[in-house]
């Protein structure tokens, strides 16, 4: 329904005259139904104010955090702009002054030159008055020694001269085309979204581990890849667990019990950057990371202890899990990383109860697969097989409860479980019978011969 819109609910009194007609006591009962039928509908209420109120606290702080980085984002672009305007200025005004500079010297130049010509002409211009007014007689030498001055002067050498359109004229030119690019970019700078192109579908919980599920929710972004990160709910800063193309991850490494929250963005085809983040969602897991006992002989195992390793010393039997970790409904998987020589009494499989003294899984209360291929129940092989485990081979255990109809118990309260096991996309089902009900089961694992690394 629509946000607010009432959902009918059953009448809680009944109408007058059935009350009326009522014993004292059915009153009572009445009463006290509907008085708690009220705290309960009060309780609801309660949930869905507070519902309401974080849904608004989120759109408040989601818009008022958007306000911040817009005015940010538009802030440092008017540094940068005005940054950029003052240096191109500065490049320009370098440039008239080069010019100026170097074509205004051979001028200068030619100015000293005539300014000298033009002192020359003056002494020679008082010189020779000096001389034509002395007359002819006693001035002879004066006059002598002027024409002789005046013939080393080349009188009739002029400098040239440049023309003024021979001459630079600088100008600027300014192209205010520039502004109406500017201002179509800035127009079409920036996007408010009012929510993110993808959030996440679901979570759920695995042995030490979450699959985060997410979806996209903007059919009009076309995602190229997607980053999840996480954080426990008491650290500070999320960090990335994963990049790339999938729309699903298994986080691994959660302590049970314990908060965390998930968010993820993606990015868009052939864009540098990040969507905003999706709304964060908080998960935990309840479920116990699934470890191999430690200081088992004739294994190794990895810090986390969920890659067992069979090395050279001599074993004494089937590897056992820490603690009956598997849960009926789950899938159990195992992965073999590198293998040895194999043998027909090699095993990986599950059982109700660990049990000393066996040196393999090939016995009762247990279902395993050789490195073969071949399936055992209770020790016993069945005729359908699974191909052969080789290196990089899962084998997965499906297990759910069958429900008995009426059980008699004088048949030894057998429990029935329906096991699928399946490797190298084949598998095989069958229904495996328990002497007593089992809610958690061990797993194990036995080889012969060193060099096998299975991972659970």
């Amino acid at each position: 329904g629509t946000v607010g819109e009432p959902r009918p609910l059953p009448p809680a009194v009944r109408p007058d005259e059935v009350v009326m007609e009522l014993e004292p006591e059915l009153l009572l009962q009445e009463a006290r139904e509907n008085v708690e039928a009220a705290q309960s509908y009060r309780r609801e209420l309660g949930q869905r104010l507070q519902g309401l109120r974080e849904a608004q606290r989120q759109i408040k702080e989601s818009a008022s955090q958007t306000r911040d980085v817009l005015k940010q984002h538009f802030n440092d672009l008017k540094g940068t702009l005005g940054k950029l305007l003052d240096e191109r200025l500065v490049t320009l005004l370098q440039e008239v002054d080069t010019i100026e500079q170097e074509t205004i010297k051979p001028l200068d130049d030619c100015q000293k030159l005539i300014e000298h010509g033009v002192n020359t002409a003056e002494d020679l211009v008082q010189e020779g008055e000096i001389a034509i007014l002395g007359g002819v007689g006693e001035q002879n030498e004066k006059l002598w020694n002027f024409t002789k001055k005046a013939s080393h002067i080349q009188l009739d050498s002029l400098p040239e001269v440049p023309l003024l359109v021979d001459v630079p004229c600088l100008s600027a030119q300014l192209d205010d085309s520039i502004l109406n690019i500017v201002k179509d970019h800035i127009f079409k700078h920036g996007t408010v979204a009012s929510r993110p192109p993808v959030q996440i579908e679901e979570l759920i919980e695995k042995p030490g581990g979450i699959i985060v599920r997410w979806c996209k929710v903007d059919d009009d972004f076309t995602a190229q890849d997607y980053r999840l990160q996480f954080r426990k709910c008491t650290s500070n800063h999320f960090e990335d667990v994963y990049v790339g193309s999938e729309t699903e991850f298994i986080v691994l490494h959660i302590d049970p019990n314990v908060d965390y929250q998930f968010r993820v963005c993606a990015r868009g085809d052939g864009r540098q950057e990040w969507s905003p983040w999706s709304v964060p969602q908080m998960g935990h897991s309840t479920l116990v990371p699934h470890e191999w006992t430690a200081g088992f002989e004739g294994y190794s195992l990895s810090s986390r202890r969920n890659i067992a390793l069979r090395n050279d010393s001599e074993s004494s039997g089937v590897l056992y899990s820490s603690a009956p970790t598997y849960f009926c409904g789950q899938t159990l998987t195992f992965r073999v990383e590198t293998v040895g020589q194999p043998d027909r009494r090699d095993s990986i499989g599950v059982c109700a109860e660990k049990q000393n003294g066996y040196d393999s899984l090939q016995r009762d209360q247990a279902v395993c697969i050789s490195t073969n291929g071949a399936v055992f129940v209770n020790g016993k092989e069945m005729t359908n097989q699974l191909p052969a485990v080789t290196s990089g081979s899962t084998v997965t255990f499906d297990i759910e409860a069958v429900t008995l109809g009426s059980t008699n118990n004088n048949e030894g309260g057998n429990f029935k479980l329906r096991v699928t096991i399946s490797s190298n996309n084949r598998e095989v089902v069958f229904d495996w019978l328990l002497e007593q009900s089992c809610g958690s089961l061990y797993f194990g694992c036995s080889f012969f011969y060193p060099g096998w690394k299975v991972l659970v």
